[in-house]
Order: C-alpha cells, then sequence, then structure tokens
C-alpha cells in the first residue's frame, strides 16, 4: 500500500485538538495556513515561554492513523484531529523515519520531518491514561514516543485526503528522530 494522507486538520487558536478540513495549505517556511501553529519562530506556548526566538520546527504535526487503530483497542476514543495533528497519515512508518526526511505532498508541497512530538499532560486532559498510552519501551528500555512526528514545510501547496505521500531518505549516516 502507498502512504497516503488520510485527513488534514488545522486550528487558528491553541486548541489541543484540531477541526478535520477539506483540504490544507502548507506554507514554505511557516506551516499550515490558519493554523496557531505556523510562523518562522516557535509558537508552542511552553517553548516560547523559554525562548520565543528559536525556529520553529514544530510547523506540522503527523499522525499514523494505525496508532488511532491500536488505541481504539485498549479503549481509547480518537478521531481525526483529536490529538491535534495536521496531517493524518496511513502506510508510513513515521516513528521509523530518519530526521531529515522528505514528504512530497499532493501536486506541490514538501515538508522535511524535524523529528518527534513529546506527549504531554495535554493527552490526559483529552483522555484519562492517553500521555501512557502514548509512551512505550525500546527492547533496550529507551523511551518510545509515539505521539507522532514534527516536519518544516520547504515547499507549499494544497494538501488533501488521499493525496499520496512520496518519500525520500537523507543521505547516510541517518539520524534517529529526537524530540522537538
Amino acid at each position: 500500500m502507498d502512504p497516503v494522507v488520510v485527513a488534514v486538520a488545522r486550528s487558528a487558536s491553541h486548541d489541543f485538538s484540531k477541526p478535520v478540513a477539506p483540504e490544507i495549505t502548507l506554507l514554505a517556511g511557516l506551516g499550515v495556513a490558519g493554523d496557531a501553529h505556523a510562523g518562522e519562530r516557535v509558537k508552542h506556548r511552553s517553548r516560547v515561554a523559554r525562548d520565543p526566538t528559536q525556529p520553529n520546527l514544530r510547523q506540522v504535526h503527523l499522525l499514523h492513523a494505525e496508532l488511532l487503530e491500536e488505541l481504539a483497542g485498549r479503549g481509547f476514543a480518537l478521531g481525526p484531529g483529536d490529538v491535534g495533528e495536521n496531517l493524518l497519515t496511513r502506510g508510513l512508518d513515521l516513528l521509523g523515519l530518519p530526521a531529515g526526511t522528505r514528504l512530497r505532498l499532493g501536486g506541490t508541497a514538501e515538508i522535511e520531518v524535524t523529528g518527534l512530538r513529546n506527549p504531554c499532560a495535554q493527552l490526559d486532559r483529552f483522555q484519562a491514561g492517553l500521555t501512557a498510552a502514548m509512551l512505550d519501551r525500546a527492547q533496550d528500555g529507551g523511551l518510545v514516543r509515539r505521539a507522532g512526528i514534527m516536519a518544516v514545510v520547504l515547499a507549499g501547496g494544497v494538501v488533501r485526503p488521499g493525496d499520496r505521500i512520496g518519500v525520500t531518505l537523507p543521505p547516510r549516516p541517518h539520524r534517529p528522530l529526537l524530540p522537538v
């Protein structure tokens, strides 16, 4: 199965969830048009409080639909946009991508993967136990963050559900994803 966009979402306010939209427009160097997290500089409230001049490495949040399905089997009722993602995908191991991977979306949009979303307490305020469900342990005991990945927009364009996702890995050696 080719990787595909399942749903797109955006919110002009800093709400936890984002309403699903028929399409979103990605703006080069900024993020999702009309989304509260769009901009060259960081927009995440806790990061702004620490240093508002740092670059925005969290312009686009991607989550894999397979995670929502797994969590549904564990009693969590989650739909597209519920945990704040802009792009819900299927058929792509987002968490296995190296930093610097480029994803082509729609006719012209291109994003570059910057790192992992770090699960936070807002998940538990949305549904009790969700933060722990978004975390796991690797075989070596290391923490695995499963709340999706973050990216910056390299080339703008419109993205819609059903759009295929093209993947270009960066040159080796690959860098693992770290929280951004």
